[in-house]
């Protein structure tokens, strides 16, 4: 066994917390560059300027790109070899999203009730924690900040197995046009297919974290990913909701066996800063 002391994790923690607001990772700033030239509309062109000017401003002043930093919604892939030790891993992960809120000066946005009270729990916690066992002695952790502009956007439905692949793409197309700005376009879209209803929420976020643009492994879904993209581009919604060509910048799918009867889907939406960082210990 393999053991890995909570202050580890709580520093890793910390650091990609504030990575991921203020550093936007570099492959995502140049597929945004590579897509500023597709879009035609004057307008457009300018949200494109804009939004990269904003990016290598966030990273030269290490500021937060955007003033939403989310709830920080970590994933865990946990070695089953493994041994955590000095303390609560539930505990670490908190503090450490703790303070890199609080060092990263950025804005803490988790209400401790969502209904009734609503009031600010002051440090951005409880985070959002996924964990997977995985084989091996390492434990990864990856956090996604999720804004709640394009966090409000997504939607689940429950497809029958006869409504087939277009009734996938007309819900998806749905759900990004129902949209619009909100989420500010160019937007990344996670689609998760099958499972069960909490699992194809589940795919649909992790989705995001691919790298962009990276097909699907599978040719079949690759291709659903492509010709979904194109869609979504002919809708005219264009940056910020403008107007324009371009929409979205990429199109990840993620799936999983489901149930005879069952084809669940999940869009969940992310702005052109696709925002997330990892360490590996």
């Amino acid at each position: 066994m393999k053991d890995i002391h909570v202050d580890q994790i709580v520093d890793a923690v910390e650091s990609i917390c504030i990575k991921a607001a203020c550093d936007l990772d570099r492959d995502v700033e140049e597929y945004i560059k590579k897509w500023q030239w597709k879009e035609e509309s004057e307008f457009g062109k300018y949200i494109f300027e804009q939004i990269l000017e904003n990016i290598a401003y966030a990273r030269r002043e290490n500021i937060a790109m955007c003033q939403d930093t989310g709830a920080a919604v970590i994933f865990l892939e946990i070695g089953q070899e493994v041994h955590i030790v000095g303390g609560s891993l539930r505990e670490a992960i908190d503090e450490g999203v703790r303070r890199g809120y609080k060092n990263g000066y950025l804005r803490n946005s988790m209400v401790d009730d969502p209904v009734f009270r609503r009031k600010n729990t002051g440090d951005n916690t409880p985070a959002v924690v996924h964990t997977e066992i995985v084989a091996g002695d390492k434990l990864k952790i990856m956090v996604l900040p999720k804004g709640g502009g394009s966090e409000n956007m997504g939607a689940l439905k429950m497809l029958r197995p006869s409504d087939g692949i277009q009734g996938i793409k007309d819900f998806v197309l749905k759900t990004v046009v129902e949209a619009g700005g909100n989420p500010c376009p160019p937007v990344i879209v996670g689609v998760g297919i099958g499972g069960t209803m909490e699992m194809t929420t589940l795919l649909a976020k992790k989705a995001l974290a691919r790298k962009i643009g990276q097909p699907h492994r599978d040719p079949e879904y690759a291709r659903l990913e492509k010709e979904l993209l194109e869609e979504i581009n002919r809708t005219g919604i264009g940056p910020q909701g403008i107007g324009g060509r371009v929409t979205a910048l990429a199109v990840h799918i993620e799936h999983y066996p489901t149930h005879i009867t069952s084809l669940p889907v999940a869009v969940n939406l992310n702005c052109h800063a696709s925002r997330h960082a990892e360490a590996v210990l």
